[in-house]
């Protein structure tokens, strides 16, 4: 799937976050292990920093155990 430029300019006005933000974080997540705790964390804090929202430690340590033991929802509405 390929976007353009207008995709972009549409989630950087909603988000405030700009193309290459979203490209490299795009990128880390193609090229890190996903199983891996310093890779998500790395993920989650540059998450947390474009967003403006901060994730607890205890929030932080349950997301990390539910990507590494393969307990994500099919269904991304299920998580809430």
């Amino acid at each position: 799937m390929e976007f353009g430029d207008s995709f972009f300019k549409k989630v950087e006005k909603k988000t405030k976050v700009d193309k290459n933000t979203i490209l490299s974080l795009a990128n880390k997540l193609q090229q890190g292990n996903m199983k891996d705790e310093n890779t998500l964390r790395e993920v989650i804090h540059s998450l947390s920093k474009m967003t403006g929202k901060s994730v607890s430690k205890e929030r932080e340590d349950k997301i990390i155990q539910t990507i590494v033991n393969d307990k994500v929802p099919d269904h991304v509405e299920k998580m809430f």
